[in-house]
C-alpha cells in the first residue's frame, strides 16, 4: 500500500516538474497573479508599472516593451510584488528574448522580405492610353464641328477698338484697330484689310476735313457679313500752296525741300508714301482726303487707283498718277522732275 502511494506521488512530482516547465513567463506571471486574485489594475497601482506594459509581459510580446533595463526593473517589482525569486523569472525573460531573436533571424535569412508595390489605381496601361487619346479626339472633333456650325449659323465677330463711334480727331488721318475672327476677311470702305493670325486688323485712314463716314465690315468664310459704320470729325485744316503764293515758293526754295499734295477722289483708296527712303504713310484715303508731304531728295508714291489719285507737285496740279483705275506703284518724284 505504501509503495503504490510512493509511486502515485513520484508521478505526480514528474508531471508536475514537466508542466511548470513548459509555462512561458507571460503564463507563470498571469497564473501567480489569478492565484492571488487580483487584476492588473491593482498591480499598476501597487508597482507603478503602466497596465500596457504588464499586458505585454504576460502576453510575451517583449518588442511591444521599452529597453531592457526597463523591463527587468519591471519584473523585479513585479516579482517583489508576487512574492516569487525575480532571478528565476529574468532567466526566462532572457531565454524567450533569445529564442525569439534566433526565430527572427533564421526566418529573415529564409525568406527575404519583400517591398511592397504600391500599385497607383490609376496605372497608366496601353488601355488606358488609348481610351485618353479616344477621348481627346472624340472632344476635339465635337468642338471642332460647334465651331463650324456656330460661324456657319451666325456673323463674325466684329470689335471697334478705335477711333470711338462719333469722336473727333484734330489731325486728317486716324488708325482704325480692331478685332475679328481668325479666319474672316476686312474691308474698311470696300478695300480689303489685312488680318493677323489672332484676327487683329489695323489700319491708317486719311481723312478729310469735317466729316468722315467709315465703313467696317468682316465676313467668314462662310459668306456672314458683320458691317459696324463710324462717324468722324477731322477737324484738321490742311494749308494749301498755291501757285500765286511767292513768299512760301520762295520758303521752299531757300529751304530746299521737294512739297507735294495728294488727294483722293473717289475713294477709297490705297495709298503708300516714302521720303527720302522712308515710310511716312500706309493706309486707305477717303473721297476729298488731302496728304501733304516734303522731302530732302525724293518721294515715292503707290496706289491703289492711279486715276483716283490726284497729285499737286511743286504747287502745280498734275493731274493723276495714271488713267486707268489699276494700281501703280513706285512714282518717283524729285527736285529735277519736271511738270
Amino acid at each position: 500500500m505504501h509503495s503504490f502511494e510512493f509511486f502515485i506521488f513520484l508521478m505526480k512530482s514528474v508531471f508536475t516538474k514537466k508542466s511548470v516547465r513548459t509555462l512561458t513567463l507571460g503564463e507563470k506571471l498571469r497564473n501567480l497573479r489569478s492565484e492571488k486574485r487580483i487584476s492588473l489594475g491593482e498591480v499598476s497601482r501597487m508597482t507603478k508599472i503602466q497596465v500596457k506594459y504588464l499586458e505585454c509581459l504576460e502576453a510575451g510580446e517583449y518588442d511591444k516593451l521599452p529597453v531592457d533595463v526597463y523591463v527587468k526593473g519591471f519584473l523585479r517589482g513585479y516579482a517583489q510584488f508576487l512574492g516569487v525569486d525575480d532571478s528565476i523569472l529574468m532567466r526566462l525573460y532572457e531565454k524567450e528574448k533569445g529564442i525569439k531573436s534566433n526565430l527572427e533571424r533564421v526566418s529573415s535569412n529564409k525568406e527575404p522580405k519583400k517591398e511592397k508595390i504600391d500599385i497607383s489605381p490609376f496605372l497608366i496601361t496601353p488601355k488606358v492610353l488609348g481610351f485618353l487619346a479616344f477621348s481627346f479626339f472624340f472632344l476635339g472633333g465635337i468642338f471642332y464641328l460647334y465651331k463650324e456650325i456656330d460661324a456657319f449659323a451666325n456673323t463674325p465677330k466684329l470689335i471697334i477698338i478705335n477711333p470711338a463711334q462719333n469722336s473727333s480727331e484734330n489731325d486728317n488721318s486716324v488708325i482704325v484697330e480692331g478685332i475679328t475672327d481668325k479666319d474672316a476677311r476686312v474691308f474698311i470702305n470696300n478695300q480689303p484689310i489685312l488680318v493677323s493670325d489672332e484676327g487683329r486688323f489695323s489700319e491708317n485712314l486719311a481723312l478729310q476735313s469735317g466729316t468722315n463716314t467709315i465703313n467696317v465690315k468682316a465676313i467668314n468664310r462662310f459668306d456672314k457679313i458683320k458691317y459696324d459704320d463710324l462717324v468722324i470729325q477731322s477737324n484738321y485744316e490742311q494749308e494749301e500752296i498755291k501757285e500765286n503764293d511767292v513768299q512760301k515758293e520762295e520758303v521752299l526754295a531757300e529751304q530746299n525741300k521737294i512739297p507735294i499734295e495728294v488727294r483722293v477722289d473717289p475713294g477709297p483708296v490705297w495709298v503708300s508714301i516714302e521720303t527720302d527712303d522712308n515710310l511716312v504713310f500706309s493706309g486707305t484715303m477717303l473721297t476729298g482726303a488731302t496728304q501733304f508731304f516734303l522731302a530732302n531728295e525724293n518721294i515715292v508714291i503707290s496706289s491703289g487707283k492711279a486715276n483716283a489719285t490726284y497729285i499737286k507737285f511743286k504747287g502745280n496740279d498734275i493731274g493723276t498718277l495714271g488713267s486707268g483705275d489699276e494700281p501703280i506703284r513706285g512714282v518717283t518724284f524729285n527736285k529735277d522732275t519736271k511738270y
